[in-house]
């Protein structure tokens, strides 16, 4: 069955940088669209970056230019670089994925989620 594990979450001063890592399993992963959500206590989930099966690349306007989502198909797991990050990137980080390499938004597999924190 489909697996994603993320890992790579924790607690950074405000400037500093983190690297998210999401291992998938159970699936074609290089031909899959693949992007990592967050979501804070009390707000809705955000979606902040997401990576098609092609390699093209979207971001949140938030995270626009301090994050980067990269694959390694070959070793089946996606990143999310985080750098000069705020108190407000402060929440639960998931991974996500879609069995097609187009992205539809219709994400039916996710991660457990690893949290990051951000203190200023």
């Amino acid at each position: 069955q489909v697996q994603l594990v993320e890992s790579g979450g924790g607690s950074v001063q405000a400037g500093g940088s983190l690297r998210l890592s999401c291992v998938g399993s159970g699936y074609t992963f290089g031909s899959s669209c693949m992007a990592w959500f967050r979501q804070a206590p009390g707000k809705e989930r955000e979606e902040v970056a997401v990576i098609d099966g092609f390699g093209d690349t979207y971001y949140a306007n938030s995270v626009k230019g301090r994050f980067t989502i990269s694959r390694d198909n070959a070793k089946n797991i996606l990143y999310l670089e985080m750098n000069d990050l705020k108190p407000d990137d402060t929440a639960m980080y998931y991974c996500a994925a879609e069995m097609y390499r187009v992205c539809s938004g219709r994400f039916g597999y996710w991660g457990q989620g690893t949290q990051v924190t951000v203190s200023s």
